[in-house]
């Protein structure tokens, strides 16, 4: 029997909370219930696993019905004719006492059964993991849509600023030229994060089979922390035991073994148990010719027999049909060993290089965070040398650019630490919805992508931004923020 869906969990942690139709559990239970993937899955997972009953039913007795009538003239020329009819009806019972073959097809289709079931809970898995990809990937796509338009809109004043300064004779016309064409370059690149937004959406739509116009965002206070258990080994011997992927192909092994053993034991002899009965009846009529001489006459026949015994069936030779399966069985075992080998090579290093991401991912998402505090110090201190001459636009242009990439650097790393994270435990064969739960509790109903793109930062930070002017160090945030 299939393990049920994951969705009885689901219900059972979070029945006491009022969950947004947007929020990710939400959109997991959307999935859940409409996934065409899924649902396929299911149904595919279902037919295998009917191998088994089939398997078995080789197994035992077989019981059969059967009846029937007719009706017989035979017409001879000078003598006369007779008529019969014919009835009867038999009933058999059929118990195998030994079929080695069946018993090891029966053994295989075990396997078969629960590959079927370990193969449809890793599709579960990987709906997961797919509900969460593609729900950070729309938070991600308006996170940077959100950069873009602060982008264009920076440049947008820098442009002004540069027409200002050309009309009063303090640049050159290379310094509108300049800013215009950054305006124009950020201006593109909003087009293209409204495109992938959409894109974004789109994903969600094919899981869910619904339209979202926004979601739930995430707040910069999740934590970041390094897996746990923090030791690599631990995770890849997980995974060896636990992956789902890496146990179904062991199941095709011990599949194709029962199958060899089966198409082997055609060489052996089989025995069958056996009860019979049969009844059968015969009447008819004659008519003579002339003179009355006719050869038949009335008559009405009946019989009955029963039989009961055991047969015994020794195969001796059948064309090498029997030498070729035990080859192919031999080949089909082989196979299923070198893909499972290669199965676990695959989850072993899934394992340990995203076992290394999210590690290395831990440190970089603070890495990038700082780097948004010195980009926009490094942008004020050259808009001011701007300003009294020492710098030219391009300096400015190329700081607001680094700024803006270092925002989307940082809130990349920060979606793909989560996403990373995930797949983790799914190599390691742990992942839940639970995983989805706990993240849930991070979500920001207030979040707004517009105003959030870019993290809080503290005082001593803001101070680094403000380049030591002394103003409290929240109009200093809010005054980083309009500069977006």
């Amino acid at each position: 029997m299939l393990r049920p869906l994951y969705l009885a969990i689901l219900l059972a942690g979070f029945s006491s909370q009022a969950l947004a139709e947007n929020d990710l559990m939400s959109v997991y239970e959307e999935a859940l219930a409409n996934s065409a993937d899924l649902a396929a899955a299911q149904a595919d997972a279902l037919a295998r696993q009917e191998a088994l009953p089939q398997a078995r039913a080789q197994l035992l007795p077989n019981i059969g019905l059967g009846a029937g009538t007719s009706r017989e003239r035979i017409d001879i020329d000078g003598v006369g004719s007779d008529s019969y009819t014919s009835n009867y009806y038999q009933a058999s019972l059929t118990q195998p006492l030994f079929r080695a073959d069946r018993w090891f097809n029966y053994q295989a289709a075990k396997s078969i059964s629960e590959q079927a079931e370990v193969e449809f809970s890793a599709t579960q898995q990987n709906l997961i993991l797919e509900v969460a990809r593609a729900y950070f990937d729309v938070l991600r796509a308006s996170d940077n849509l959100a950069t873009a338009r602060a982008e264009e809109e920076a440049f947008e004043r820098q442009l002004d600023q540069a027409r200002e300064r050309f009309d009063v004779g303090l640049s050159a016309r290379t310094d509108v030229l300049e800013a215009l064409a950054g305006f124009d370059t950020a201006r593109a690149a909003r087009l293209t994060a409204k495109t992938n937004l959409d894109v974004s959406y789109q994903a969600l739509t094919r899981l869910t089979n619904r339209d979202y116009q926004r979601l739930v965002g995430i707040s910069h206070e999740l934590p970041i922390l390094p897996p746990t258990p923090s030791d690599l080994q631990q995770w890849v011997d997980t995974a060896a035991a636990q992956n789902l992927s890496l146990q179904a192909s062991r199941l095709a092994v011990t599949s194709a073994n029962q199958t060899l053993r089966s198409s082997k034991s055609a060489y052996a002899p089989t025995v069958d148990a056996f009860v019979r009965y049969n009844n059968s009846g015969t009447s008819g009529a004659s008519t003579t010719g002339g003179g009355g001489g006719g050869f038949g006459g009335g008559n009405n026949n009946d019989s009955e027999l029963s039989s009961i015994g055991v047969e015994l069936t020794l195969p001796l030779f059948t064309g090498g049909a029997t030498t070729s399966r035990v080859r192919e069985s031999n080949y089909r075992l082989t196979q299923a060993e070198q893909l499972s080998e290669s199965q676990l090579r695959q989850v072993v290093e899934s394992t340990r290089n995203l076992y290394r991401t999210v590690t290395s991912s831990v440190e970089e998402v603070e890495a990038r965070r700082q780097a948004i505090i010195s980009a926009k110090a490094a942008l004020d201190a050259t808009q001011t040398g701007y300003e009294v001459g020492t710098r030219n636009v391009v300096d400015v242009l190329e700081a607001q650019r680094n700024l803006f990439r270092a925002v989307r650097d940082y809130n990349t790393v920060r979606y793909n630490y989560i996403i990373d994270n995930l797949s983790l435990k799914q190599a390691a064969g742990t992942l839940s919805p639970d995983d989805l739960a706990d993240l849930s509790t991070w979500l920001n109903p207030d979040y707004n992508p517009d105003r959030d793109f870019i993290p809080p930062f503290t005082e001593e930070e803001a101070q680094r931004m403000s380049l030591g002017r002394q103003t409290p160090a929240g109009d200093d945030e809010r005054r980083m923020r309009s500069s977006f």
